[in-house]
């Protein structure tokens, strides 16, 4: 790994703002699980307190996206630092978070940590507060050595200097399907894209329609596109190609990415392919993300394409596992032996230095953080921490996300769209892959449609 710099040291769920305050030793937090204090050894928290000193009594605010019911479960998580550390966590979710964040660092009213869900934005916020945004300290460093892929690194970095470290971690190359469908027809998982595309015509020649898919995120419509695209990315044209194109090296109407788009319209602009209950090509602009996969369980479609984290959406009658009601499969690459992997994750970013904030940042850097955050979570999280006990996930689909993300096997690459400046990433982009299903657009007048939003400076 490259010498860092040194120095002193999903989704957002629907709901209203919430600050609560965790207070170490004390029951006072409005409840929740007390599974990750159950078998607490206070002995395993000296190091923070030998690292930074009395810690007792000391305050750090948290400033996120993620807001109920899934805070909860982060407040959770902070009970064996708390309580053993003395440290009190004023903890803040709001649906406002990327818009309100950098108002309050203008303001003066930053955060101690914020959980921040892109790398992009954690780029263009040290560039436009340069004094705000601490670098990480040495503690922190030193975890993310031992614990991190020197790509989860960099993610966190800008400019050779370590800012933030991973909280959470997702996959999003996943297909999901039906095992008793395919036991009952005799579909084989396929290993390559070929074998997926020739189990798509099988499907499709039985007199089904073997896909469903929807876009439809409110606000953020158009996404599940752009994932898909990304995905196309990354085994058409490969991951060098795919670093080229987030970072504007190539045109986003580059060759090869017109190619990567023609992959994905192979699929989800062939009407012989999709919209398996939901309608023609079209209905796919409109149909909500998370009920496009319903199709599966009811029969009318085979496959759709989405993150470890879709698994939310199921019905609860329904068991995810491979022998279940339903399960996914990975995303083949061009060869079996090419496995390139899309994901995406929150990273803990400083805006102060003082001990407490340094100490808490080291523990959510740690597998003592991740290990706990498994155990007061039921499903749809898992960390990149590569000393976490992924023994702990309760859910079959992230376990097969942790060993997948932690298999060195696999070349991982962020949400492409997340590192883009957001006047294309969440702009442009959305925008010009929904009026893709809708008009007759051609695949490479969109990408340059798209193109022209990058901001030339």
């Amino acid at each position: 790994m490259r010498t860092l710099k040194r120095r002193g040291f999903a989704a957002v769920a629907a709901g209203a703002s919430v600050a609560l305050v965790l207070a170490g030793c004390s029951d006072s937090d409005g409840g929740g699980s007390d599974e990750a204090t159950a078998d607490v050894d206070c002995a395993d928290y000296t190091q923070y307190t030998d690292e930074f000193g009395d810690l007792e009594g000391k305050t750090v605010s948290v400033y996120t996206s993620i807001v109920d019911p899934e805070s909860q479960e982060q407040i959770d998580s902070y009970k064996p630092f708390t309580e053993c550390t003395g440290v009190e966590i004023a903890y803040e979710g709001s649906r406002e978070f990327e818009a309100q964040l950098p108002v309050r660092i203008t303001a003066g009213n930053a955060p101690d940590i914020a959980y921040i869900p892109q790398p992009g934005f954690l780029k263009s916020l040290v560039a436009d507060f340069p004094d705000a945004v601490v670098p990480a300290p040495q503690a922190v460093i030193d975890n993310a050595e031992e614990f991190y892929t020197d790509s989860w690194v960099d993610y966190g970095s800008v400019d050779g200097t370590l800012y933030a470290t991973p909280l959470g971690a997702n996959v999003k190359s996943f297909v999901w399907y039906s095992p008793q469908e395919f036991a009952d027809s005799g579909y084989e998982v396929p290993t390559t894209l070929d074998e997926l595309m020739a189990l798509t015509q099988q499907i499709a020649d039985e007199g089904k329609i073997p896909w469903c898919a929807g876009v439809e995120s409110g606000d953020a419509t158009g996404w599940p596109a752009t994932d898909f695209l990304e995905d196309m990315v990354l085994r058409v044209a490969g991951p060098d190609v795919y670093d080229q194109w987030v970072t504007h090296e190539i045109p986003f109407d580059d060759p090869a990415i017109v190619e990567s788009l023609g992959a994905v319209g192979d699929i989800l602009k062939n009407p012989d392919y999709v919209n398996g209950g939901l309608g023609d090509v079209r209905s796919i602009a409109a149909a909500p993300w998370n009920e496009a996969g319903n199709g599966i369980p009811d029969g009318t479609c085979s496959l759709h394409r989405a993150a470890n984290f879709y698994q939310a959406n199921w019905d609860e009658s329904l068991t995810v596992a491979e022998d279940g009601d339903v399960f996914a499969f990975y995303l083949p690459g061009e060869t079996a032996d090419d496995k390139p992997l899309l994901g995406g994750g929150e990273f803990v970013t400083a805006f102060a230095d003082r001990p407490e904030v340094q100490a808490f940042h080291a523990y959510l850097s740690s597998p003592q953080w991740a290990d706990a955050k498994a155990q007061v979570t039921g499903q749809g999280w898992l960390s990149a921490n590569t000393g976490f006990d992924g023994s702990l996930l309760q859910s079959p689909i992230d376990q097969l996300s942790y060993d997948l993300l932690t298999d060195e096997s696999y070349e991982f690459r962020f949400d492409g769209s997340d590192m883009m400046p957001g006047e294309v990433g969440t702009g442009a982009f959305w925008k010009q892959m929904v009026d893709w299903f809708v008009t007759d657009i051609s695949d490479e007048q969109v990408l340059s449609n798209i193109d022209a939003a990058w901001p030339t400076s």
